[in-house]
């Protein structure tokens, strides 16, 4: 769910864009991001950092953006914020004695520290790449392709990644455990003794 709503202010963004351009474009995801910020906290009673940070930067580049009639500072919020993200990454093991990754979804799977190092490195690897590919689309094609890589490519990017890490979690999670066989009672010519199972059925 959480994941649907992060996408919605750049869909904003790019409707937005066919309809008014690249300035109505800026306007409505600055506002579209204090929106999401609101969301969230109706529904969790908190911001995440990621989530925070994004809006702040959507709102100063957005805002010199509009100020100075100059796209360029908006075009690169996706590189600076993908950058800070990817050097937050890389600061917080040094930092602390987690990973910034571990620190965010610790609470819903369980990893040895080694994994948990190789995740966090492959988000950093995730953030620098498509922090570079914004540049490289940025100088190289026209306002109308970057505005479509910001929408397909970036959400297409993330999801692919997700599918990803998905499958390489799904590697590394500790198996389910084998069913212990019930050990036979010596006086029932070796057959099992069924009466625990018996009182666990009844409610003994």
């Amino acid at each position: 769910m959480q994941l649907f709503l992060d996408f919605l202010p750049v869909v904003a963004f790019f409707v937005a864009y066919q309809i008014g351009g690249i300035y109505v474009a800026t306007g409505t995801l600055m506002v579209a991001m204090v929106l999401l910020c609101a969301i969230t906290w109706l529904r969790t009673r908190k911001v995440g950092g990621m989530l925070l940070a994004s809006t702040i930067l959507a709102l100063v580049a957005g805002g010199v953006t509009i100020a100075l009639h100059n796209p360029t500072f908006v075009k690169w919020k996706l590189t600076l914020l993908d950058g800070l993200f990817a050097l937050a990454f890389f600061v917080a093991p040094y930092v602390s004695d987690r990973t910034l990754v571990e620190r965010v979804m610790g609470a819903s799977i369980k990893l040895e520290p080694r994994q948990w190092r190789v995740l966090n490195w492959m988000w950093i690897g995730f953030f620098v790449f498509t922090a570079s590919l914004n540049v490289y689309v940025l100088y190289n094609f026209s306002e109308a392709a970057w505005v479509k890589f910001k929408f397909y490519g970036t959400m297409g990017l993330t999801l692919v990644f997700v599918v990803l890490q998905a499958l390489w979690l799904a590697n590394k999670l500790p198996k389910e455990t084998e069913p212990t066989a019930i050990p036979a009672d010596p006086q029932s010519n070796g057959e099992p003794d069924s009466q625990p199972i018996n009182q666990q059925i009844n409610g003994s």
